[in-house]
């Protein structure tokens, strides 16, 4: 008798970031991610269940990831400024690596409320940090707004800013958690 083969998830969520990558959020389907991945479609279900399910996984990734880079840009400084200015410098990163994937994961959110509501309490989770009855407080909150606007207006090709002028634009935001 064979050994039960299995499947390794992050194998099925880098096939779902490459069909989103590749043919945007309208082209994310069970199927698409299986054929892409090289398994069945009742493979990517017992891993995930709905195209739901296999959504938040891949925002969750997002954000653990996304996190690991805060995290790993603090260096150790936990203080709130010490933490915009990582965040401020991953969303800079984000931009300049992962532009099309950020494109279609920010439409895979306008889709689904469900999605919209764990994000916003992972927004909320950033903002609760910062102290609003201080000037150095709602300026953090200025600067964290501002790389946000930036990140979105870039990731939806809104803007066509050169990186030069992208990198003006990180500093001068960043000069608000001074």
């Amino acid at each position: 008798m064979g050994r039960k083969r299995t499947i390794d998830r992050d194998k099925v969520l880098d096939a779902a970031e490459r069909v989103v990558r590749d043919k945007g959020a309208s082209g994310l389907s069970i199927g698409a991610v299986a054929a892409e991945a090289g398994i069945t479609k009742g493979g990517v279900q017992s891993c995930f269940g709905t195209r739901d399910a296999l959504i938040d996984a891949m925002f969750n990734r997002w954000n653990g990831e996304f996190d690991d880079r805060i995290a790993e840009l603090s260096e150790g400084d936990d203080t709130e400024p010490g933490g915009i200015r990582a965040y401020i410098a991953a969303a800079r990163g984000d931009m300049l690596e992962q532009q099309p994937r950020n494109a279609a994961m920010l439409l895979l959110l306008a889709q689904s409320e469900a999605h919209q509501i764990s994000t916003r309490n992972w927004y909320r989770s950033r903002f609760e940090k910062l102290d609003f009855s201080t000037d150095k407080g709602r300026r953090l909150r200025i600067a964290l707004l501002a790389s946000e606007g930036a990140f979105m207006l870039s990731a939806l090709g809104l803007t066509d800013f050169s990186d030069a002028e992208w990198d003006e634009i990180f500093r001068d935001i960043m000069d608000l958690t001074d």
